[in-house]
């Protein structure tokens, strides 16, 4: 029996890349769109129902509250959850249903793939986030590339409304906890264009995006994959006491506190050269040098540290206009 699919698209003043996304989307045929506007005043709604597809508006909510509206007034027997700045490649949609058909399969997609004329932080990133390869189990992927079966979906009672970050780390743990499978399928490629293109980008958005990040990862089911996740932010976050410790030693004339700095930084620069180390063991080639990768991880980790004692608002990246596709 054939599947429907509905595309559920959150989005908020960023127009341009909703254009772009909804392009992709009809690429991969017929299909219901819902564009969930968390009150745009930039004409959203207005390139949305161009594109045929329908609005429903829910202002100030969080993006996990935001889908599971979009999902409640939805009719497809999978949801696909696209982020307004990502665009999913011809095949996509027939890759998912190809994948769910398997009954031990909740959810499928693949990780985000930084922008062809991305700026080198961008190609860092993405190098640290990995890319897509074959088919593969995987412990979780982003909420804005990701297909569900609604009775998956409807079965968990959604994303968790509660979390303001980690919800998609969340619901597929909840996924893997009921016996399912998540699976990665390179075939169901995205570009997302809203990967941070600056240094100062990267940072904000991780200590925004790590504000949940513990909550979520003690959750069960609990994995040693996930433990890095949790605890190099702990570790850091105390190790930069640290080197502030030592740094006010230091003005205060005990310059033997000295060595407690630099050995604070030596532990976060061992943190992030893991990363780096990875990256480049899972890569046939990289896209920067080492260097930049390094300077890239620093800032990530860095960020998600403080992310742990600060609340940064979510500014989101600066949108930048996407070239339509003919």
């Amino acid at each position: 029996m054939s599947q429907s699919v509905s595309f559920i698209v959150p989005v908020r003043n960023d127009a341009a890349r909703l254009d772009a996304c909804l392009r992709s989307i009809r690429r991969n045929g017929p299909a219901e769109i819902i564009v969930a506007d968390n009150g745009s005043t930039d004409g959203s709604a207005d390139v949305a129902r161009r594109h045929g597809a329908r609005v429903i508006v829910h202002a100030d909510l969080r993006v996990s509250q935001l889908r599971n509206r979009a999902a409640e007034s939805a009719s497809g027997d999978v949801l696909a959850f696209v982020d307004a700045d990502n665009e999913i490649v011809p095949g996509w949609t027939s890759a998912a249903l190809d994948i769910l058909q398997s009954g031990d399969v909740g959810a499928v997609g693949a990780p985000y793939q930084p922008p062809s004329d991305g700026t080198w932080v961008q190609r860092a990133y993405g190098c640290l986030r990995g890319n897509a390869r074959g088919r593969q189990n995987v412990a979780w992927l982003g909420s804005g590339n990701l297909a569900v079966t609604r009775a998956t979906f409807e079965a968990l009672r959604g994303f968790d409304a509660t979390l303001d970050t980690c919800e998609d780390v969340d619901l597929c743990g909840r996924i893997r906890a009921s016996g399912l499978r998540v699976v990665s399928d390179a075939r169901m490629e995205s570009v997302h264009h809203g990967d941070p293109r600056t240094l100062t980008d990267l940072f904000m958005g991780e200590l925004w995006r790590g504000r949940d990040n513990l909550r979520v990862s003690f959750r069960k089911p609990l994995s040693v994959a996930a433990l890095p996740s949790a605890l190099i932010p702990v570790v850091d976050i105390v190790m930069l006491g640290a080197a502030m410790a030592g740094l006010a030693g230091a003005l205060l004339a005990w310059p033997r506190s000295l060595l407690l700095f630099w050995v604070a930084v030596l532990v976060i620069m061992s943190g992030a050269g893991l990363k780096v180390a990875r990256a480049i063991l899972k890569e046939r080639s990289l896209p920067v040098d080492a260097a930049q990768l390094f300077i890239v991880a620093c800032v990530y980790d860095i960020g998600r540290a403080l992310a742990l004692v600060a609340r940064s608002p979510h500014r989101g990246m600066r949108p930048r206009p996407v070239a339509a596709a003919p």
